[in-house]
């Protein structure tokens, strides 16, 4: 198993939970203060292995008219000063080659969107940084084909690589997460982890606007715990339903306790487990 060092903790599928958490684009430098502070405190508590997520652009969203982010020199500035003052890691996501140099002088995890995880030119430039990279597995891809896109990263000499799972489409609008997804990722030989916000997504579903069903936030994030992975992707705010980007999806902020409560003792009790070979 490749599992990958981060500051003072390892990301893998029998290492300590890690948690990705944070919103979903940068609306604001006190929100993001404001969310990664909540999530820093819950985490140490818990003993979780905590990495903030902070979007500086949100390049693919439905409407021309929705909220992008504060762009790329303001959003890496926010996404630094939560770096330094709470002493963490941070993620963020990039759409173009060229962002991939500065994301990486900034934040430790680069986050290749689903939508762009087969564009070659994108995950060579992030590949190059030498940063670990998540790819998250594109909704329209079975899980195996997430090899093609560890060899795409590996052939410029980065195998930092996590795999995030993330749902696959199912007709129109609407998602859904195959857990024998988990075991196949995880036998790529990579950290797997699972983003239980946007697999709740209704993509569209509010025609200018994704949907989202976030009240299965805790049920759907306790079958992916119960597969034995990496961590968790989660997304949350203080007042979703007024979120510029995904607010039917995210967890209310004053929710985070009893939630990473509940899945960290899950997570727990699934690695103290015996491992069984059934062929």
């Amino acid at each position: 198993m490749n599992d990958l060092k981060l500051k003072d903790f390892s990301i893998g599928n029998d290492q300590s939970m890690t948690l990705m958490g944070g919103m979903n684009v940068l609306e604001s430098r006190d929100l993001a203060m404001m969310v990664a502070e909540k999530f820093k405190s819950v985490s140490e508590k818990h003993n979780i292995n905590y990495i903030f997520k902070g979007s500086f652009d949100k390049a693919n969203r439905s409407s021309i008219n929705s909220f992008r982010g504060p762009g790329l020199d303001d959003g890496l500035k926010i996404l630094q000063e939560v770096s330094n003052e709470f002493s963490i890691p941070t993620i963020t996501d990039i759409h173009e080659p060229n962002q991939a140099e500065p994301a990486s002088e900034v934040c430790e995890v680069i986050q290749i969107p689903a939508f762009l995880a087969r564009q070659t030119d994108l995950v060579k430039a992030a590949a190059k940084t030498k940063s670990i990279i998540q790819f998250k597995k594109p909704q329209f891809l079975s899980a195996p084909e997430m090899g093609n896109i560890i060899e795409k990263c590996e052939s410029v000499g980065n195998n930092k690589i996590t795999l995030c799972e993330r749902g696959n489409s199912f007709g129109y609008n609407n998602l859904v997460v195959d857990t024998l997804n988990f075991q196949i990722l995880k036998s790529l030989k990579r950290p797997t982890i699972f983003d239980v916000t946007h697999s709740l997504q209704l993509p569209g579903g509010l025609g200018n606007a994704a949907g989202g069903r976030r009240e299965y936030l805790l049920s759907l994030a306790k079958a992916g715990i119960s597969q034995g992975i990496a961590g968790l992707f989660l997304e949350a705010h203080p007042d979703p339903d007024s979120a510029k980007c995904d607010g039917p999806c995210a967890l209310k902020l004053e929710m985070i306790e009893p939630f990473l409560t509940q899945i960290k003792q899950l997570d727990d009790f699934i690695k103290s487990q015996e491992a069984l070979e059934i062929s």
